[in-house]
């Protein structure tokens, strides 16, 4: 699979994953039925556009690029949505995280560049 399509999965499968994660809080515990169900089908789809990625992407790399671009954007989702206010030293973790992506992507030769 060219590298281009298996970041193009990548993609797919975080914004599925962050769409699933946000609405799992709106699920309020899986007792409202369409939010419930926005959460499975999101994280079905997440974790399968993650599984053909590791076809391509070794499994940490994939899994530190989902872990890391994840968790900046649904904290960015919780934070238009819910109103979950982000303090300083949230604010530099994350900016820690995407540094971290950007090393992986930029500089390392295990993502297959």
């Amino acid at each position: 699979m060219p590298l281009l399509h298996t970041y193009l999965l990548l993609s797919v499968a975080i914004i599925a994953e962050v769409i699933a994660t946000t609405a799992l809080k709106s699920a309020d515990g899986f007792t409202r039925l369409w939010p419930s169900v926005i959460t499975v089908v999101g994280y079905v789809v997440a974790f399968y556009c993650l599984a053909l990625t590791l076809k391509t992407l070794p499994t940490g790399i994939a899994y530190a690029i989902w872990s890391g671009v994840g968790i900046v954007l649904i904290s960015l989702a919780g934070w238009v949505l819910h109103q979950q206010r982000l303090d300083l030293p949230a604010l530099l973790g994350m900016a820690m995280i995407i540094g971290g992506v950007l090393v992986i992507n930029l500089f390392s030769s295990t993502t297959g560049h």
